[in-house]
């Protein structure tokens, strides 16, 4: 009988101490939940990028990425002392020409896609300051095309991608309840990009999205 009633006691002494743990990690997710603020957003941009003159070494093309348009979508989460992570997609909305069209007889469109790092302390009222750095990858699509001339491919017959690192940042503007505006700049380092001329490029735009959660 001893053994009996001090084992039911260990048992209830293991419960007690589990659903204490489970109700003090219950109630600090509780406490993270609500502190978190989500931020979803679509993108307008373009991409400034060395000349074509500037190709050297292993290039296969002295093709510039510089210009187009690239739409794009964005979200973020803020879950800790204004830290947070985020992702970022963003695709030239045309197919690009240039030295691709007269020697391969192809279009190109690169994409942008990367996991980020993410800090955006509060400046002012409705003034957010957000920064940004990670890595990610940039695919190069080709496309045949029937005259180059044109940039209107048809049909994808190739597809590269290669590493990259980015670092960027915003100012996030808020006009009205969880609506914003958020100029920004992102700076590409490409790993062993023979595509294009150079290895970095610049891109400069802006996000207008929602944010969900958190004081404005």
């Amino acid at each position: 009988m001893n053994k009996l009633r001090r084992f039911r006691l260990k048992r209830t002494v293991r419960i007690a101490i589990v659903l204490s743990f489970a109700c003090a990690a219950l109630a600090a997710f509780s406490n993270v939940a609500q502190a978190q603020r989500i931020d979803v957003g679509f993108a307008g941009s373009t991409v400034i990028a060395p000349g074509a003159n500037s190709c050297s070494g292993d290039c296969q093309i002295s093709q510039s990425l510089t210009g187009g348009f690239y739409p794009g979508f964005n979200a973020d989460v803020i879950f800790w002392h204004n830290l947070g992570a985020g992702f970022e997609y963003n695709w030239r909305g045309s197919q690009g020409g240039g030295a691709y069209a007269a020697d391969l007889d192809v279009n190109y469109r690169p994409i942008f896609f990367n996991f980020n790092a993410v800090y955006s302390p509060k400046l002012a009222s409705h003034v957010y300051l957000e920064v940004v750095g990670g890595i990610g990858a940039m695919s190069t699509h080709l496309y045949e095309c029937d005259d180059c001339g044109i940039a209107g491919g048809s049909q994808e017959v190739a597809s590269s991608s290669h590493f990259d690192v980015d670092v960027g940042g915003g100012i996030k503007l808020y006009a009205s309840h969880g609506f914003f505006i958020r100029p920004e700049i992102r700076e590409y380092w490409i790993n062993n990009d023979t595509n294009f001329a150079g290895s970095h490029a610049t891109r400069v735009g802006a996000t207008l999205g929602y944010t969900f959660g958190g004081g404005h």
